[in-house]
């Protein structure tokens, strides 16, 4: 691991070299002479000892080709260090005291249940501190009787301007609405082709990825949408995640409201 560390970092010397370089007139020194015109294919087909060994006109880059030199001293005195710390622990024994023979630590990760007062994170910057738990039965629920998982402070999203957090649960609130559509439909036996239709807008319509359902038998979309009856999993890379017409789209589709607001009762 440490010889793969050391290089990268003369990869990227090299690659800086071969820029500073590249253009230059040679003063000599590797396998250069006086008044080489250094061009990029001729200094690619040389090692990194050869490139540094090349003495430009231009005193400024040969000072580069110094500190870059020294860089490279620097990073392989380093990992010189590092690997001999490692061998260091490995062969060093622990001193045990009179009649020990063998010393076992075990370290136990255990799971703790919430309770208020801890700190709690999420990906978008978003943290707060649990003020209180209460029984499902006493959460806040929807017309449907569905109790919600958890109630954020409002104080804690606009100072902090991660409006990520609001957009991903709104996109889950969107994935389990287009699951619960979809087991509805195979309850009521609809048509194979109007599940077809109401997946391909799914997967192919709003947007992202785009899939070839139509290479899938009846069979097998009955068997997909079987899997989909508790939610549609979705995916969005970090810094280009969905946008928000997809968003307002899907829950739309979900026969939500398209504000990703509902009515609460307490």
């Amino acid at each position: 691991d440490l010889k793969e560390e050391y290089k990268i970092f003369e990869e990227a010397a090299r690659e800086r070299i071969i820029r500073l370089l590249k253009g230059q007139e040679s003063n000599g020194g590797g396998t250069t002479k006086r008044g080489d015109k250094l061009s990029e294919d001729m200094l690619s087909g040389l090692a990194l000892v050869d490139l540094l060994e090349i003495q430009p006109s231009d005193e400024a880059i040969a000072e580069r080709l110094t500190q870059i030199q020294t860089f490279l001293k620097e990073k392989s005195f380093e990992i010189d260090e590092k690997f001999a710390e490692k061998k260091r622990k490995l062969s060093t024994g622990d001193e045990l005291t009179t009649g020990v023979l063998k010393v076992v630590k075990v370290y136990l990760a255990v799971k703790r249940r919430i309770q208020p007062g801890d700190k709690m994170a999420g990906r978008h910057g978003n943290k707060g501190v649990v003020s209180n738990i209460l029984p499902v039965e006493d959460m806040p629920h929807d017309a449907n009787g569905v109790p919600v998982d958890i109630v954020l402070n409002p104080l804690g999203v606009p100072s902090r301007m991660n409006v990520g957090q609001i957009l991903e649960t709104h996109l889950g609130m969107a994935a389990k609405g287009l699951g619960e559509q979809i087991d509805k439909m195979l309850k009521q036996q609809r048509e194979i082709a109007e599940l077809r239709a109401f997946l391909d807008k799914i997967y192919n319509k709003v947007g992202g990825e785009q899939e070839d359902l139509d290479s899938l038998t009846d069979d097998e979309i009955l068997v997909l949408a079987g899997n989909l009856r508790a939610g549609v999993p979705l995916a969005t890379p970090v810094f280009d995640g969905a946008e928000e017409g997809q968003i307002k789209e899907l829950l739309e589709l979900a026969e939500l409201p398209r504000s990703g607001q509902t009515v609460l009762y307490d």
